[in-house]
């Protein structure tokens, strides 16, 4: 072989060299030693969540590599934004053995049909195939709900519950907020910690609304129900709510005539009927008696103490009120109390002390004996 085609042998074979090693440099740069990866690629949700997915993009080659990135084969009427460091990208680059996270939120319309939809993300040449399984047929409605629709206390307590207005629609609505309550009862919307007839909800989006209830002064015992609504003009729903009476607690304490005053000598008894009526729902046990009453004063009932008084049932106590020996005329109060440890009530009773007849006479006689003492001394000595 001649020294020319031994040399240009060689040049051929360079060349080839070359051309190869340029070809594995762009398969480097083209990305065919990338990973995709995101630990969820299967996930269920209903209609109208949205669903934010995590993706890893890992280089595992020893050069850099510069991608392309997009999202293939999303449904018809969702939507999707693709973004990194808080950018949304279309291309990234990645050093060797380094990762980069990309950021991908898939928004699933509210009107869709239940089954599966998949979808891709790619990276060059690399893709990460992902499944959105729509759980329930998609609707274009209104959801009203609440984690508790049962509540239970007295007739003087307020029922507060905690709701959720969903706007599962595709448009922003403002919602009208009613309740149809018996008779005597109050009822309050709350939303944002301020007082609203009506509440305004973006699509998809939901709204917490406080209620609350609270029965009239006097009820029986017994469950109520409450019905709340939520409408606009072109959808609603509506929420059941229950309370739960389980008796109120009152009674009222005066005097047979309704008469709160009388009148007493000093150091001497008097006695008042006194009148408890139970005005709650619900029965009263262990009424106690007792009485505020002036400095060296004595009260005493009988009985001291009522065992048990049923809804609407009456009863009376007798109580004794002594005045001092040393109470001067003029009115003085006494306080008459009856309490359970539910209900209590009083009356302020007024006394008002008279001379005795016999302080009166006493008297009389005094000033009868200065004058007799008087005309005596005028007699006897007044010629002189």
């Amino acid at each position: 072989m001649s020294m020319q085609t031994k040399l240009f042998g060689f040049l051929i074979f360079s060349l080839t060299g070359a051309m190869v090693s340029g070809m594995s440099v762009a398969a480097e740069t083209s990305g065919k030693g990338v990973t995709i990866y995101t630990p969820y690629t299967k996930i269920s949700v209903p209609p109208g969540e949205s669903v934010d997915y995590s993706v890893d993009v890992i280089n595992n080659d020893t050069a850099v590599v510069q991608l392309d990135i997009s999202v293939s084969g999303m449904p018809r009427g969702w939507d999707y934004e693709l973004k990194s460091g808080g950018w949304k990208i279309g291309q990234i680059s990645v050093l060797p053995a380094e990762k980069k996270t990309l950021s991908l939120k898939v928004e699933v319309p509210v009107q869709v049909n239940k089954g599966s939809y998949r979808f891709s993300v790619l990276a060059g040449e690399n893709s990460l195939p992902l499944t959105v399984t729509v759980s329930e047929q998609g609707t274009y409605k209104t959801e009203f709900t609440t984690t508790q629709a049962n509540m239970e206390g007295q007739a003087s307590a307020t029922f507060t519950y905690n709701a959720n207005l969903r706007n599962r629609t595709a448009e922003k609505q403002l919602y009208a907020i009613t309740a149809d309550a018996p008779r005597g009862w109050n009822t309050v919307f709350r939303a944002n910690g301020k007082q609203v007839t009506s509440v305004e909800v973006e699509p998809n989006a939901t709204a917490n609304v406080t209620i609350e209830i609270k029965p009239p002064a006097v009820i029986e015992t017994g469950k109520f129900k409450i019905p709340i609504r939520a409408s606009t003009g072109s959808t609603s729903a509506e929420l059941s709510l229950e309370a739960v009476i389980t008796g109120s607690y009152s009674m009222e304490l005066t005097t047979p005539d309704g008469l709160l005053s009388s009148d007493i000598t000093a150091g001497s008894n008097r006695q008042v009927e006194l009148v408890i009526r139970n005005t709650g729902s619900s029965e009263l046990k262990d009424i106690e008696l007792s009485s505020s009453k002036p400095a060296n004063w004595n009260v005493t009932f009988e009985p001291q103490k009522i065992e048990t008084l049923i809804a609407g049932a009456t009863t009376q106590a007798t109580v004794t009120v002594k005045a001092s020996d040393k109470a001067i005329p003029g009115d003085y109060v006494v306080k008459f109390t009856s309490k359970t440890p539910e209900a209590s009530s009083s009356v302020d009773f007024r006394m008002s002390v008279k001379t005795s007849l016999f302080s009166g006479w006493l008297g009389i006689l005094v000033i009868a004996a200065v004058l007799g003492a008087v005309y005596y001394l005028f007699r006897k000595y007044g010629r002189r």
